[in-house]
């Protein structure tokens, strides 16, 4: 049997009891990084008074999970084993997907344990009341993939959660300041850590903020495009059903997508 359990984010009192009850039955551990993890079961040991008993911990992640699992030896799984990823919920921007499908694949029973999850944290905190939300995970660091992806998460008809690091936060406030100056949205350092920041605000309100901020964190934002929504948003395929010259397509095109009039116009 493999469980897959979810780690604290933050707070480590956010783990379960019956995570700490499997992973103390657990002798061994797939860890997204085995350092990660020794060090969050040494820091449970103390707090929780409780004794582990793992004996093999093996480094299963992004890059090599497939080369591991094919390589490993199916006994194991006999026993009880879990995986781990560094923190939050296995196969949400991070590891584990794969390994399911493994299982699933080679008929190995597994079991997902509910747990911490930053996406659904932000969008409570948020505030905000539509009942559907789109989860985005991290956005391309750069280039066209980069403008894409900033073009659906601001023309979404529902609010979205992304996720950005420290290094990258202020780029994104800037770009969401500049592209959708006056849409409501929530971000949060940190989160469920001692040092928890929150910023809610227009878009335009929070980039201000930011800039006189301590930003090193992790982030989780959730973007309301719908706030200034009184029907339906404007679409790229409203645009090219228009009357209108190409050109002029082009222009709304890159008003609307943050891409050059000239690459709106040849894709036209």
């Amino acid at each position: 049997m493999v469980y897959f359990i979810p780690t604290p984010i933050g707070n480590l009192d956010d783990i379960t009891l019956r995570s700490l009850k499997l992973l103390s039955e657990c002798h061994t551990l797939f860890c997204e990084d085995t350092r990660v993890t020794k060090k969050l079961l040494s820091l449970l040991s103390q707090r929780q008074n409780i004794e582990f008993h793992i004996e093999n911990y093996i480094s299963l992640h992004s890059h090599n999970e497939k080369k591991v699992l094919e390589s490993i030896d199916k006994d194991i799984f006999e026993k009880s084993v879990a995986y781990l990823s560094d923190a939050g919920m296995p196969c949400i921007s991070d590891p584990g997907s794969y390994f399911i499908k493994f299982c699933q694949e080679n008929k190995i029973d597994y079991e997902v344990l509910p747990g911490a999850n930053a996406a659904l944290l932000a969008y409570a905190t948020s505030g905000f009341s539509n009942p559907k939300f789109v989860f985005y995970g991290f956005l391309p660091h750069k280039g066209k993939d980069r403008e894409n992806g900033l073009s659906e998460i601001t023309n979404s008809k529902y609010p979205v959660i992304v996720y950005e690091s420290p290094h990258r936060i202020d780029k994104l406030a800037k770009e969401l300041a500049t592209k959708i100056p006056h849409v409501k949205a929530c971000f949060i350092k940190e989160a469920t850590k001692k040092f928890e920041k929150r910023f809610i605000g227009t878009c335009e309100e929070i980039f201000d903020k930011l800039e006189t901020s301590n930003l090193k964190g992790e982030w989780v934002i959730v973007i309301d495009a719908t706030s200034l929504q009184d029907g339906e948003s404007i679409n790229k395929e409203d645009i090219i059903e228009l009357d209108i010259p190409p050109k002029q397509k082009a222009k709304l095109l890159s008003k609307l997508t943050g891409l050059s009039v000239k690459e709106c116009y040849n894709s036209l």
